[in-house]
């Protein structure tokens, strides 16, 4: 199947699944369940985000789509709002034991990237399919690991990168691959949003780039923004020949709360990803695909679009949940393809490892920050940086090539 085959399938497989489920991404009222036992899910990782997943299972579960075997968590796991236990599930602690005891068909994994590696495999080796939350691993060499896994075992893994289930992304690539776009010069992802000194004392991994010697990253560009940046890699569609990372902090953090990236294709395309987390008035995120006749834009936490000849954004609504994709096609492997299988997730890895490889980013001088609230909503704004953010974006530059005066040559 090619480049245009490929998305195209995409994009009607993405569709016609949006078609089957509500809002939720539970399966919609009157929908078929399949014949036979339901496959085995277990959940790695049932604390924190797990929850997410918890609340995402247990629909499915309650419709007799899946049958929730067990959860696992090396903390003690309770019922929750919309996450409930079921009668019947088992509570373990290792997900060894779960593999040994209770052969999950399918299972979910959601604990520090740092151990996605070693469980995964295990759990493809043990005969599962498997959902991985994202990042999938932290560098390429960790990524060839598990790809290697998974074509011994011949198993089926998706990575949780969410956003790649959007209708409106699906329509998007579409058509930039189809040409609608004309050819494809550029990408751009702008995003100003705002978080608290609270926000960095969530965990004990929040703005940090290692735990205990593992890598961690929580950055914004490798988490809260980590969806934006796999969207504009999926859109322009080619391998990563150089990541050029412009990042600064504003905080005694380890991480970047600020910053621009620039990673150039092998087909000499140029994406360029600006955002912040001390900005001025919100922008959600805007994908920008500019080609040599039309653009197109794509807000994509809202999944509003906008092709040539729109008057303005639209909403595109429906998401895919990447559990219920990779049901679909352990149904139909051939007919379903994954929408986030770890290959296609490999030019995000490259950019972790190049964010990772940059070291701590230096501080911005902080005449250049202004401080307001009381702590823990402590909140630190560059002014000024919205339309900074909007310039880089338009002109797919870094930080340090547009004047900014707290910006400098890191090189």
């Amino acid at each position: 199947m090619n480049g245009a085959d490929r998305l195209n399938a995409d994009l009607a497989q993405v569709a016609a699944a949006a078609d089957a489920i509500d809002g939720t991404g539970g399966p919609a009222d009157g929908a078929a369940t399949p014949a036979g036992p339901p496959p085995r899910v277990a959940l790695i990782g049932a604390n924190g985000h797990g929850l997410w997943h918890r609340r995402r299972i247990a629909p499915l579960h309650e419709a007799g789509r899946v049958d929730l075997v067990a959860l696992v968590d090396v903390r003690d796991v309770a019922p929750a709002d919309g996450a409930p236990i079921p009668d019947g599930t088992a509570v373990l602690t290792d997900h060894r034991e779960l593999l040994s005891a209770y052969s999950p068909d399918v299972a979910v994994i959601c604990t520090p990237p740092h151990t996605h590696l070693a469980i995964a495999s295990d759990c493809l080796r043990a005969g599962a399919d498997v959902l991985l939350e994202k990042p999938p691993v932290v560098n390429v060499a960790d990524h060839q690991a598990l790809a290697s896994v998974v074509a011994e075992t011949g198993r089926a893994l998706q990575v949780g990168f969410q956003a790649l289930g959007s209708v409106a992304l699906a329509r998007l690539r579409a058509a930039v691959d189809s040409g609608e776009l004309g050819t494809l010069t550029g990408v751009s992802v702008v995003g100003s949003w705002q978080r608290s000194d609270a926000y960095y004392a969530r965990s004990p991994w929040a703005g940090r780039r290692s735990v205990g010697g593992h890598p961690v990253l929580d950055g914004a560009l490798a988490n809260p923004f980590a969806h934006a940046v796999m969207q504009a890699l999926a859109v322009a569609g080619s391998e990563p020949t150089l990541v050029e990372l412009d990042a600064y902090r504003t905080r005694e953090i380890e991480v970047d709360d600020t910053a621009t990236l620039r990673v150039t294709l092998a087909s000499g395309v140029r994406i360029l990803v600006a955002v912040t987390l001390c900005g001025e008035d919100f922008l959600p995120g805007m994908l920008t695909a500019v080609g040599t006749t039309g653009t197109a834009r794509l807000e994509y936490p809202t999944d509003r679009l906008a092709m040539p000849g729109d008057a303005g954004l639209r909403d595109v609504p429906g998401r895919v949940g990447l559990l219920e994709n990779l049901l679909d096609h352990r149904a139909d492997p051939d007919g379903v393809p994954l929408l986030a299988p770890l290959a296609d997730t490999l030019p995000f890895t490259v950019v972790l490892e190049a964010i990772r490889a940059a070291g701590v980013p230096p501080r911005v001088d902080p005449a250049f920050v202004t401080v307001t609230g009381d702590a823990p909503e402590i909140h630190h704004t560059i002014p000024g940086i919205n339309d900074t953010l909007l310039r880089a974006g338009r002109d797919l530059a870094l930080l340090r090539e547009l004047a900014v005066p707290w910006a400098r040559d890191q090189s």
